[in-house]
């Protein structure tokens, strides 16, 4: 997802910590320490990592710097692999097949709890190298005269990842700003009572 598109879902969040002067210059550093590293040669079920906002496949910064007037952009690269269900289990019924058959050759009757858990996480491991990773892109652009910064998705499981991502990255804490926060910031602190007085309305 990315705000280049005819339309985006974001989440808005501002660093809640002093910047230190010296960060901005080690920020095209830092983005590329904790850059993506493919996983396509590996069983890793997710990898991720920054990339250029310019090039999702370029994690050095050579299509373009992170740095766009007073902004600082680039992305969250998340790979997965996706396995069915239905594949694991094809799969773990021909290993347990295969095992029965060699269990019944050394006079074995039955095969035990544990063996069954480590063939079905042996077939996953094999199945996770056959299958290629699926990439999805998440733009961020940071804004450095209002430390605000914007995250192109609304996932919460994502937003979680990127928030301890960049916190990792730049030792800096973000808080998600909710509609709430944002009135109280736009309007001041002297209106929360009224905000607190106020009751949802239902819809349906």
């Amino acid at each position: 997802m990315g705000f280049l598109n005819a339309s985006s879902s974001f989440t808005r969040f501002r660093i809640t910590d002093d910047i230190p002067k010296e960060l901005w210059g080690q920020i095209p550093e830092k983005l590329k320490q904790f850059g993506f590293k493919e996983i396509e040669d590996t069983a890793d079920e997710r990898g991720w990592g920054w990339v250029c906002f310019d090039d999702m496949l370029d994690p050095w910064w050579r299509a373009a710097p992170p740095e766009k007037g007073s902004y600082i952009t680039f992305s969250l690269r998340l790979d997965t692999r996706r396995l069915s269900a239905a594949v694991i289990k094809k799969h773990l019924a021909l290993a347990l097949r295969d095992e029965e058959a060699r269990n019944k050759d050394q006079g074995k009757k039955f095969i035990s709890r544990a063996r069954k858990t480590e063939l079905k996480e042996q077939v996953k491991l094999k199945l996770m190298a056959r299958t290629l990773p699926v990439p999805a892109e998440f733009n961020v652009v940071w804004n450095m005269q209002t430390n605000d910064v914007y995250f192109a998705s609304t996932q919460s499981k994502v937003v979680d990842l990127f928030t301890d991502y960049f916190t990792l990255t730049f030792d800096l804490h973000l808080e998600e700003l909710t509609p709430y926060s944002l009135a109280l910031r736009l309007l001041g602190e002297e209106i929360q009572p009224r905000l607190d007085a106020v009751e949802p309305t239902s819809f349906a």
